[in-house]
């Protein structure tokens, strides 16, 4: 008796581990964005804080992956060495140096609604690679492809409709940020933060979907996530030393300047990459993102109050369509795994990928 209970409890366990691993993973992707933007506005160039963030990341995870992987770490090929350099590019470089420069053009909370778009623009870019099948006529195909066109929707009126303004907390800066709000400049600004944004997005989601087939060859999660930090952190440098020619920027002091990256790097680009390795491994890279509007509501609410941003009424509509038009994506998902599905039985055939999206019980 003792032991059946004890097998109901563990399986309970288990079958918790990726929820409890992933919203915590969005309470510390939160203190990512408020971190960040904080190290913005003490003028950090963006361009430095990406490669100390990272390579203070690869120096927190080296000796953990040295020690627990010593004797599980698969042997480095060709192959997953250049995935890894495209992973170190990817996110790393691409999306958060497109991110970070939207963030400063917009606000913490506008970035973090943008990116609850990433679910979607991983289901397209799935679909484009053929490694998704789209049956129209499937109740759950259609829900994906509904989700993926609310969610652009969803964008849409975040990026042209700024609407009336909203401050959760009064806050110093409040005053200060209200004039040229409606400004020419500033509603050109918003625009093209909006669009580095969704670069950034863009590139998050092609991080996803490489990185879910990056594990399935290197399935050493704390190695491959160093590793990735590493070649980030190396990549940004280059570019950092080619776009920054100024010594001071690379300056560090006990403020924000240097509790930003080192948050980041042990939180979002160390222990994050970490979490959604594991946690890929039996969900897929959509599960993980579908917990993103927790994300979005903690950083609105802390950036409000921390930081003084304020909060717009079509950032509220279009966060809301982007989080309804994500459920949807997942929903459709959630059949895939409901009915039993294997990844070769709803995509291509294929004996060693775990592919992206239609993975069987995920950004």
């Amino acid at each position: 008796m003792e032991e059946i209970c004890g097998a109901k409890i563990g399986n309970m366990v288990n079958k918790a581990k990726p929820y409890v691993l992933t919203v915590g993973l969005q309470f510390g992707m939160a203190g990512t964005y408020l971190f960040t933007m904080a190290s913005l506005n003490h003028g950090m160039s963006r361009l430095v804080f990406i490669v100390y963030r990272n390579a203070i990341a690869a120096l927190a995870l080296a000796p953990f992956a040295l020690i627990f992987e010593r004797k599980v770490r698969p042997k480095m090929t060709f192959t997953v060495f250049f995935q890894i350099l495209a992973l170190g590019f990817l996110e790393p470089v691409v999306d958060q140096g497109f991110t970070f420069l939207g963030m400063q053009y917009t606000s913490a909370s506008f970035a973090s609604a943008v990116m609850n778009a990433v679910p979607s623009v991983t289901f397209v870019l799935a679909v484009i690679l053929r490694l998704e099948r789209v049956k129209i006529k499937e109740l759950r195909s259609q829900a994906k492809v509904i989700g993926t066109l609310v969610t652009f929707v969803g964008a849409l009126v975040m990026t042209f409709y700024k609407g009336p303004q909203f401050d959760l907390f009064h806050h110093p800066n409040t005053t200060h940020q209200q004039i040229g709000s409606h400004s020419p400049q500033n509603h050109s600004h918003w625009l093209a933060g909006t669009l580095f944004i969704c670069l950034g997005c863009l590139a998050w989601s092609s991080f996803y979907i490489l990185q879910s087939i990056t594990v399935k060859r290197y399935p050493a999660q704390l190695s491959l996530s160093s590793l990735i930090c590493l070649m980030g952190a190396l990549q940004s440098a280059v570019v950092a030393l080619i776009a920054d020619h100024n010594p001071r920027a690379w300056a560090i002091g006990f403020d924000f300047t240097l509790y930003g990256p080192l948050y980041t790097g042990i939180m979002s680009s160390g222990i994050a990459y970490y979490i959604q390795g594991l946690v890929m491994q039996s969900r897929g890279p959509v599960f993980v993102t579908s917990f993103n509007p927790i994300c979005m509501i903690i950083v609105t609410a802390l950036g409000s109050l921390l930081l003084g941003e304020h909060l717009y009424l079509g950032s509220i509509i279009g966060g809301i369509v982007i989080a309804l038009g994500l459920y949807s994506v997942v929903w459709g998902k959630g059949k895939d795994y409901g009915n039993g599905t294997s990844p070769s039985s709803t995509t291509k055939e294929t004996e060693t990928l775990q592919l992206p999206i239609t993975s069987p019980n995920n950004k």
